[in-house]
C-alpha cells in the first residue's frame, strides 16, 4: 500500500524538478495574467441556500486505494472537462481536480482545461507542501487550494493561507485526526470568507473511510457550517445523516467517477430538481 509519506516524498522530487525549470518571477507573471478568482466559498453557500447541500465535484482518473478507478480512464483521450461540464449541469457548486501526477495522474494541463469550459470555481486537489505552489496553482487558474494538515506544520499552513489570500484564492484546509483539527480551527476561524475546514473520512494512513468520522469531529467545533465532509459519500441518505450535524458542504469523487456517467450519478446523489 503506498503511504501518505511516500507520496509526499514522490511530490517534493517532482517538485523540485518543476521548481528549476520555472523561476518564481515568471510564475507570479504568468498567475497576474490569469482571469480573477472565482469565489468557492461564496458557490457553495448559495447552492446550500438554494439546494440545501453545496457539492464540490471531483474530477481523478487514479487512486493509490481504487487504482484506475474506470479502465477507460488510462487512455490518453481522457476528457476532464467534459465530466466537468456534466456536473455543472447536474449542480455541483464547483469542481475538485486532482493534479498530483505519480498516484493519481492528474495534471495541472486537467485543470486548465476544466476552467475554460465551466464557470464553476474549480478547486486544486494536491499535496502541495511549498509557498511555490500556491503561486503554481494560480498561474494554472485555480480558484481555490487544499492544504492537508497531515502534510504541513500549524506555522507552514498558515504562510500558505496568507499567500492563497494574496491572490484571491480559497483554501479547504483538510484534516483527518483530532489532533490537526484542533489547530486547524483556529485557522478558519481567523479567515472568515476564505477557508473552509474539510475532514476527511479516510484516514491517510489505511486508507479506510468512516462516514461518521465528519459527524464526531464535527459535534466539537462551534461551526459545522465551515466544514466539508470529504471522502465515502454515496446516496441521498449520506447527504442527510451529515446535515443532521450541520454540515451541508460536501466533495463527492470516487463515487461519481466510479459510474459511466458522472454527471447523472451526482443529479441521482442530489435528487430531483436539484440542477
Amino acid at each position: 500500500m503506498i503511504t501518505l509519506e511516500q507520496i509526499v516524498s514522490d511530490v517534493r522530487v517532482r517538485l523540485a524538478e518543476h521548481m528549476a525549470k520555472r523561476p518564481l518571477a515568471a510564475l507570479e507573471q504568468e498567475a497576474s495574467g490569469q482571469s480573477p478568482p472565482r469565489d468557492l466559498i461564496a458557490s457553495l453557500s448559495a447552492a446550500v441556500d438554494a439546494a440545501g447541500v453545496g457539492v464540490i465535484a471531483e474530477v481523478k482518473r487514479r487512486s493509490p486505494s481504487a487504482g484506475w478507478i474506470r479502465s477507460e480512464y488510462q487512455t490518453d483521450g481522457f476528457e476532464p472537462e467534459g465530466i466537468a461540464l456534466g456536473y455543472e449541469a447536474a449542480g455541483a457548486a464547483a469542481i475538485s481536480c486532482l493534479t498530483e501526477e505519480d498516484h493519481f495522474s492528474g495534471s495541472l494541463g486537467y485543470l486548465q482545461r476544466i476552467r475554460n469550459r465551466v464557470s464553476l470555481p474549480v478547486l486544486r486537489k494536491d499535496f502541495l507542501v511549498d509557498p511555490w505552489q500556491i503561486v503554481e496553482s494560480r498561474a494554472a487558474g485555480a480558484d481555490a487550494v487544499l492544504l492537508i494538515a497531515e502534510c504541513l506544520t500549524p506555522p507552514l499552513m498558515r504562510e500558505m493561507i496568507d499567500l492563497a489570500g494574496r491572490w484571491g484564492m480559497g483554501v479547504l484546509a483538510e484534516v483527518h485526526e483530532a489532533q490537526h483539527a484542533a489547530w486547524v480551527w483556529p485557522l478558519v476561524a481567523d479567515y472568515p470568507g476564505r477557508v473552509l475546514m474539510g475532514i476527511n473520512n479516510r484516514d491517510l494512513t489505511s486508507m479506510r473511510v468512516d462516514l461518521s468520522h465528519t459527524v464526531t469531529l464535527a459535534a466539537g467545533l462551534p461551526a459545522p457550517e465551515r466544514v466539508v465532509s470529504e471522502s465515502g459519500i454515496k446516496t441521498p441518505d449520506d447527504l442527510a445523516t451529515l446535515a443532521k450535524s450541520g454540515v451541508r458542504r460536501v466533495l463527492v469523487g470516487e463515487h461519481l467517477m466510479k459510474q459511466a456517467d458522472p454527471g447523472a450519478a451526482l443529479a441521482a446523489l442530489l435528487g430531483p430538481g436539484a440542477a
